[in-house]
C-alpha cells in the first residue's frame, strides 16, 4: 500500500490550502489535457482512459495548443487555450519538447505554481540499482520560479557599465572574455512561500517530520545563503519539524548512500531540478517519477520524464511516472480514495512482476501494462 498523503497531498485538511479550496462541493471536476510531444501521448491517454472507467464524475477538455493551434490561429498558444485552462480546475500535461512548451510556461510562471513536488518512494519490483532501496519515501520541493530559471542572459560586454567585480576573481566580471552570464535570482518572498510550502508539507506527512535545506551556501553567500537564512528563520515557526541543512553537493552524495534518512527536502530551482531527476535514478527510472506544481490557487501535474523522442510511436514508454501524476491530481481534486485504489493496484503489478515495460526489465508494452493496471483494480 503506497501512502500518498505522505507524498502527493502537501496541504491536505488545512482549510486555507490551495487544494481544500479547489475540491469543493462540486460533483464533477474539470481537467484540461495537453497530451504533450513525442512518446508522451502514449502514456497519457490510456490514464485518462484509465481514470474514466472509474466514474469519478471527470470532465476533460482539450486546449489547442502548439502546432496545431499555430496551424488554425497563428499562435501556439492562443486566448483560447489559455481561457480553456483557466476554466479548469487542474491540467494534466503530458511533455513537451516543442511549441507546446507555450502552454506550459503559463501554467508555470502565469499561474504562478511556485513548488514543483517530487516525490521518491520505492515501490517493491521497481527495477532501482540500489541493493536496499527499501525505505526510500522522500519528496523534494522544488522553488519553482526563481534561481537561474529566470532567463536572464546575455553577453558578458553588457556588464561593462555596472563594472561588477567577482568575489573570487577579484575583477570586472566583463573583462573575463568574451563569453555569456545568467543571472541567479533569489528573493525573500519567493523562498517563503516555497519554504513554508515545505515545511506545512513536512507537517502533514506520515513521516519523519524533518525538513532538509539543500543550497550552495558556502560559495553563492548572496543568493543560496539568503535562501538558508530564510529557511532557518522559518523553522522557528515549526518546533515540531526537525530542521537540518546541508551544502547541496554533500547532500546529493548523501541522497545516494543513505536515501532513507530523508523525508522532505527543499531546494532551490536549478538543484531541485537536477536532484529530482536524480532522485528517479534511484527509483530506477525517469518513467517513475512523478510530478505536481502548486501555486496559491492553481495546480497541474505532469511526469518528469520527459518526450522521449526515442521510443515514440514503439507503445514502450512507462505510464507510471503520468499515473502516480494523476494520483497527485485526483488529491488535488478530492477524490483521495481513488487516488489510493489506483496507487494500490499499481504496486500490486509492480510486486507481481509479470507486466513491467522494458525500462524495468519487462517486455510489456504501455497497452498491455495499463491493461494490467485496470485489472489490478
Amino acid at each position: 500500500m503506497i501512502d500518498r498523503p505522505a507524498t502527493c497531498r502537501p496541504s491536505a485538511k488545512s482549510t486555507d490550502s490551495p487544494q481544500a479550496s479547489r475540491a469543493g462541493p462540486r460533483l464533477n471536476k474539470t481537467i484540461a489535457v495537453i497530451e504533450g510531444d513525442d512518446a508522451a501521448p502514449e502514456a497519457v491517454r490510456p490514464v485518462v482512459e484509465l481514470l474514466n472507467s472509474l466514474q469519478l464524475g471527470l470532465n476533460w477538455v482539450y486546449p489547442e495548443v502548439g502546432d496545431v493551434a499555430e496551424a488554425k490561429t497563428g499562435s501556439t498558444f492562443p486566448d483560447a487555450a489559455r481561457a480553456v485552462i483557466d476554466a479548469a480546475d487542474t491540467t494534466l500535461f503530458g511533455s513537451t519538447s516543442g511549441k507546446s512548451g507555450a502552454a506550459l510556461g503559463y501554467l508555470r510562471w502565469g499561474k504562478e505554481t511556485f513548488a514543483n513536488v517530487r516525490p521518491c518512494r520505492y515501490m517493491p519490483g521497481c527495477a532501482s540499482p540500489l541493493r536496499q532501496p527499501e525505505g526510500i519515501d522522500f519528496v523534494i520541493v522544488r522553488e519553482n520560479l526563481e534561481d537561474l530559471y529566470v532567463g536572464a542572459e546575455g553577453p558578458l560586454e553588457d556588464l561593462a557599465a555596472l563594472n561588477l567585480v567577482g568575489r573570487t576573481i577579484r575583477k570586472p566580471v566583463h573583462e573575463l572574455g568574451d563569453g555569456r552570464y545568467a543571472i541567479k535570482a533569489i528573493t525573500r518572498a519567493g523562498t517563503e512561500r516555497v519554504v513554508r510550502f515545505a515545511f506545512d508539507l513536512a507537517a502533514r506527512r506520515d513521516g519523519k517530520r524533518k525538513l532538509t535545506c539543500a543550497t550552495k551556501h558556502n560559495m553563492l553567500r548572496a543568493t543560496d545563503g539568503l535562501f538558508l537564512d530564510v529557511a532557518r528563520e522559518i523553522a522557528a515557526d515549526y518546533p515540531e519539524i526537525e530542521f537540518e541543512s546541508f551544502i547541496v553537493d554533500d547532500f546529493a552524495c548523501r541522497m545516494i548512500r543513505e536515501p532513507e534518512r530523508f523525508d522532505v527536502v527543499v531546494m532551490p530551482n536549478q538543484y531541485g531540478d537536477i536532484l529530482s531527476d536524480a532522485a528517479g535514478g534511484l527509483l530506477g527510472s525517469l518513467g517513475l517519477a512523478a510530478s505536481g506544481c502548486f501555486g496559491a490557487d492553481y495546480a497541474y501535474f505532469e511526469p518528469a520524464h520527459g518526450t522521449a523522442p526515442d521510443i515514440a510511436g514503439r507503445d514502450i514508454i512507462n505510464p507510471t511516472a503520468t499515473i502516480l501524476s494523476a494520483t497527485m491530481m485526483l488529491d488535488y481534486l478530492g477524490l483521495d480514495s481513488a487516488a489510493q485504489r489506483i496507487e494500490d493496484a499499481l504496486a500490486r503489478v509492480y510486486a507481481s512482476g509479470a507486466v513491467l515495460t522494458p525500462d524495468q526489465g519487462g517486455s510489456a508494452t504501455t497497452t498491455e501494462f495499463c491493461a494490467a493496471l485496470a485489472r489490478a483494480l
